[in-house]
């Protein structure tokens, strides 16, 4: 009867306690996504500064990026915004899909104004952007732009 009396007491305890040992991820995904947007408002902003090298820095060397003229590699990538500028843009509705504690997609439609090989436009796009942190820094992994109607 003590035994039971004590097991009983033992698991009451731990029932008790696992509230507090449940961890908020709500706290952490948010930080992430806060990270992952950030960067990539740094990768727009490069393109609006016109450095292409810090633009670069935020690509994984193994990228892939998608957009109306199929796929593209990092390579290809940076051989095409060398003749781009982006004069203004601003990013709205984005969402986020944690994949890890140091990956995720974001979605968001942005909508820019700037100058490709020599001719002003004007576009609404959306875009989906796979970041994910690699030997200590976050790097875009995957990009995907559509033309919005």
């Amino acid at each position: 009867m003590k035994t039971a009396f004590i097991s009983v007491t033992v698991i009451a305890l731990v029932i008790s306690t696992l509230p507090l040992l449940a961890v908020d991820t709500s706290h952490s995904m948010d930080a992430i996504q806060q990270q992952i947007v950030s960067k990539e408002r740094e990768e727009l902003d490069s393109l609006k500064t016109g450095d292409l090298e810090r633009f670069a820095n935020l690509l994984a060397d193994d990228a892939l990026f998608v957009d109306a003229h199929g796929p593209a590699s990092k390579a290809e990538v940076m051989k095409n915004v060398a003749g781009f500028r982006l004069l203004d843009y601003s990013m709205e509705n984005v969402r986020f899909v944690p994949f890890s504690a140091e990956s995720g997609l974001i979605s968001y439609t942005v909508t820019e104004k700037g100058i490709s090989h020599g001719k002003e436009f004007a576009a609404h796009v959306y875009v989906s952007a796979v970041w994910a942190k690699r030997a200590g820094r976050w790097v875009c992994l995957f990009s995907q732009e559509t033309a919005a109607k």
